[in-house]
Order: C-alpha cells, then structure tokens, then sequence
C-alpha cells in the first residue's frame, strides 16, 4: 500500500459470513455449522472473496472460542475451496472469554490468520506483559494478526503500543468497525474520516467494515481511500438497494463489482495469502 501516490493494487475482499450473534432467524441462509460455514466460502470464493473471517458455534448456535472446532471448519474450508482463501479465525470475547482464554485458543489453534481486538486484548496497561508476550509468540509461529479498532482513540493507542515495543509487528493489518453491535446501528461513509485522521498518513494496510444498508457505500470510501473490505451477513444482510440479500455471496459480488468500479479490483486468493504473509 501507497498511501502517498494513491497507487494502492487490487482490493482485499474478506467475507464474514455469520459473525457471533445472529441466527437462523435473523436470516435462513446464516451458515451455522462447520459444514454450511465452509460451503458458504466455497460460494463466496466463486464471487470473488479471497478471505473469511470465520466464527465457530456450539450445538445450540452460541459463538464459542473452541481450538477444535476451529481446526475442524478451517479443514473444511480448505478442502471446500482447494486452499484458495485466507482462513482468519476471530477471539471475539463476546463479554464472556477474558484475553488468557483468547490467546490460548489461538496458541492451541495455530491459525494462518486472526482477528483481535485491541480494547479486549490490552484493555489497560496492566495487561501489557502477557499482551506483548502473545504478539511476540504470534510472529515467531507466522501468525498473522488483524487489529480490530472500534474508534480514533483505539488507533491513536495502537501506534503507541507500536512505538513502545508492545507490537512487533512492521506491517501491522488494521481493521476500523464503523459502529457498534446494535440492531439500529447504520453505518455511513463518514464514520471512515476520524479513523483515516487518526492514522495521519501511515503507511499501514488497513480494512473497515460497517453495520446496515450503507455498508457497500462505506466499502466504496475506504477502497477509495486505499483500505479494504470485510463485508458480509455478521454486519449486515442488505443490498445495496435495501432489498435483503439472498446470500452471503450476492454481498460479495456486489463488493467485488465495486472493486472494479473503482479502478482497484479485488486480490486473488494467492495474493490476498501473500498480502496476510507481510502482515506478521
């Protein structure tokens, strides 16, 4: 990424297809189990996502943070797309897991790719240590992290943490969530401005995704800004025209067509691999 020139190469379009809290009943074609999660990215991947971040559920639907079942549906992720997407597990806590139980189920799991958040992992300096010591873990065994920020104020603390020595990652992979978990929550392309002024300039790579009916507009502004993409039915089940999606892979196409709208395109599952590699 060039933030400088604007020459910033095909876009990252990375699919989140159920997220931890919704169900069947909020949308019938929500992928519930290992099996539907990996058919699902079978799909997405022949529309054009070249990543996903996967969720895992007990028998009665509820998000967990499990190494076995993460292992069981990354394998049949890989087998259902031939290995061709970039398979990112989450340590979401959900007000439940505390950040011991979130770095051991990624040290149990061994992940390619993992999404944490910052305010949960590091929530104070007091987490510092087992903190720093789990991101050093993490490059020694090629684990690629994705910071998850929900505000400025998160992104303003991350470079910090980096400038300490906190973070080792040199080419850290942001994530800015434009909103928050609420039925009503819509996003707007605005919501990206506090984030890009906060980053000021750096020369990171960075993604967003956003809640509601906006989400395609706000993917326009961030692939226009240089960022990528996480679009999918955790935060949203619309189309761009209101309408409610038919599936996952309607919300890729739809995101992939965008990409090209603007000149960028999306990655390919090879580069998107190479594209997570540098992040660690």
């Amino acid at each position: 990424m060039n933030t400088a020139s604007g020459n910033w190469g095909p876009v990252s379009i990375m699919v989140a297809p159920n997220g931890a809290r919704r169900m069947k009943s909020d949308h019938a074609a929500l992928p519930i189990t290992a099996e539907e999660v990996a058919a699902d990215a079978q799909a997405c991947r022949e529309a054009g996502a070249s990543a996903i971040h996967m969720h895992v559920r007990d028998e009665q639907g509820a998000h967990v943070l499990d190494a076995e079942r993460y292992t069981r549906a990354t394998g049949l992720i890989n087998d259902a797309t031939g290995g061709a997407m970039v398979v990112q597990i989450t340590t979401e806590a959900v007000g439940v897991y505390s950040p011991a139980q979130q770095m051991e189920v990624v040290r149990q799991v061994r992940p390619a790719s993992v999404s944490v958040a910052l305010k949960e992992l590091v929530p104070d300096d007091a987490a510092l240590d087992a903190a720093e010591a789990f991101f050093t873990w993490m490059q020694t065994e090629q684990v690629a992290p994705q910071f998850i920020l929900y505000e400025a104020g998160d992104v303003e603390r991350f470079f910090d943490l980096r400038d300490r020595g906190a973070v080792p990652f040199a080419n850290p992979f942001l994530l800015f969530v434009l909103g928050r978990y609420a039925a009503d929550q819509q996003s707007e392309p605005a919501d990206l401005e506090p984030f890009l002024h906060a980053l000021g300039g750096r020369d990171v790579p960075w993604a967003m995704c956003a809640f509601g009916k906006r989400e395609l507009a706000c993917a326009e502004a961030a692939m226009r800004a240089g960022g990528h993409v996480r679009v999918g039915f955790e935060n949203n089940l619309h189309m761009p025209n209101g309408d409610v999606a038919g599936s996952n892979a309607e919300l890729v196409a739809a995101t992939v067509a965008c990409a090209v709208k603007t000149g960028r395109g999306a990655m390919s599952g090879g580069q998107a691999k190479m594209f997570i590699a540098n992040s660690v």
